[in-house]
């Protein structure tokens, strides 16, 4: 079908009109978009507006796949938009949106943009000296707006309004050569917004693209512009990179192109100076969390926080402890200096960072399992995160003594074979014969000891 579609496409790559490929040349069925982003393109163009699938849904769509998010673009201006819809919201300031509800959806519509230099005043669009833009408020039309957007498979269009796809950049045929192609100059383009850097290898190792080279040259140059975002923002796109089922892939270019170093600067230095444990760990992680994604299992960012975060902190307690600091003293400090470098990178809200803590935290107690530790600390909440992250470590190589083999078989016995376990564990501390405990002083007649 793609082959079909090349046909209508251009062989040059300057501004130009766009290529309508109709219903009959594409494979995009109604049957597979959200019912409620069709009703909104509806209701848009009832009112007399614009209404066009854009982005990655009509991507998606075109590669067979089954998109999780559906946007609309429109030539209504937000307070537009919000009129025809009960319950929409108008959100962001930097680029205005509106997010509109449809029964448990939540759609999101943008009206078109032109071009920032367009703009008539500050309140429309604003850059900082670096070129980031600041504000970007500007409206223009469908050829304008397809400008815009970042890359070439993005800038693709569908319309209920005889279901053709609208191609102002060639985006059909780079599908078609796999390829994640920057619209205009890349270097201007990531200026003007640095997460674009981390959206090109997101879209690189979710849909096995090869980054153009023009795209992906400047990127190492640039990475450090990353440094302008918030530490909101980044951790939101941190989410995005690890939690879409491609982490693995997107973990291997985030090293390539030099980005790690500005996402996670405490882990990046760990692995430039050769700690393999530490890079065998976080791997195993990632290919975990691909595979818990794929079979539809709760992947949460505080596990993801505390592999990714967990070389830093191993290098930082050893630091610590070389200078006679106590053991339980240094994994507390270590544990706030790495929190604290990181959160001057990507926020971790607070949801996550104490569970993170914690499963820190018991990777030191759960090898105590004598008398009834270890039942009490099955019954911790972040037991069974903990336990997982003592798994991974032994995945990775790491000799904990057979500890995970040993909760395990603990987790699965009943309660004799607990007993006997827990008495196998107080015959090994004694060197082998059964701890006895101290008699206490008989007291006297006074109640005093004698």
């Amino acid at each position: 079908m793609l082959k079909r579609l090349l046909k209508y496409l251009p062989t040059s790559r300057s501004a130009r009109k766009a290529q309508i490929i109709p219903r009959e040349n594409h494979p995009i069925s109604r049957k597979h978009i959200s019912p409620g982003a069709l009703k909104i393109m509806k209701r848009l163009h009832e009112g007399g507006h614009e209404g066009y699938l854009v982005g990655g849904g009509v991507r998606d769509l075109l590669l067979g796949e089954h998109p999780k998010d559906f946007d609309i673009a429109t030539d209504a201006t937000p307070e537009q938009v919000k009129r025809l819809f009960r319950g929409a919201r108008i959100i962001g300031r930097r680029f205005r949106i509106v997010h509109v509800r449809m029964g448990r959806e939540i759609i999101e519509v943008t009206t078109f943009r032109a071009h920032h230099h367009q703009a008539n005043h500050q309140k429309e669009a604003a850059q900082s000296e670096q070129g980031m833009l600041l504000r970007d408020n500007v409206y223009g039309d469908l050829p304008s707006d397809a400008a815009r957007r970042d890359f070439t498979i993005n800038a693709l269009y569908y319309t209920t309004n005889g279901f053709a796809i609208h191609d102002y950049a060639g985006g059909v045929k780079d599908i078609k050569r796999r390829l994640i192609r920057m619209i205009g100059d890349p270097t201007t383009r990531y200026k003007e917004d640095p997460v674009r850097m981390l959206r090109a290898v997101r879209f690189a190792a979710k849909l096995g693209f090869t980054i153009e080279p023009n795209t992906a040259k400047p990127i190492p140059q640039l990475a450090d512009l990353l440094r302008q975002v918030s530490a909101a923002r980044l951790f939101e796109e941190v989410l995005k990179l690890f939690m879409a089922g491609s982490a693995t892939a997107t973990f291997t270019q985030l090293r390539e192109y030099g980005l790690l170093a500005h996402l996670f600067p405490g882990t990046d230095a760990c692995l430039r100076q050769g700690d393999l444990l530490g890079s065998r760990l976080i791997e195993q992680a990632m290919l975990n969390t691909d595979k818990r994604i794929r079979n539809d299992k709760r992947v949460t960012p505080a596990f993801i926080y505390a592999a990714l975060l967990w070389p830093a902190l191993i290098k930082e307690t050893k630091k610590l402890e070389a200078k006679k600091v106590p053991n339980v003293s240094a994994q507390q400090q270590a544990a706030q200096a790495v929190i604290n470098q990181q959160l001057a990178r990507t926020s971790i809200p607070k949801r996550f960072l104490i569970p993170m803590r914690e499963i820190w935290d018991l990777q030191h107690r759960l090898p105590r399992r004598q008398g009834k530790r270890a039942e009490r600390l099955m019954e911790h909440p972040r037991f069974r995160a903990a336990y997982d992250f003592v798994l991974l470590r032994e995945e990775a190589g790491e000799d904990l003594g057979g500890l995970g083999h040993w909760w395990t078989h603990f987790q699965e016995a009943n309660e004799s074979e607990r007993q006997q376990m827990l008495s196998k564990l107080e015959g090994k501390r004694g060197g082998g014969k059964p701890r006895r405990r101290r008699r206490r002083k008989p007291a006297n007649a006074n109640g005093a000891s004698a």
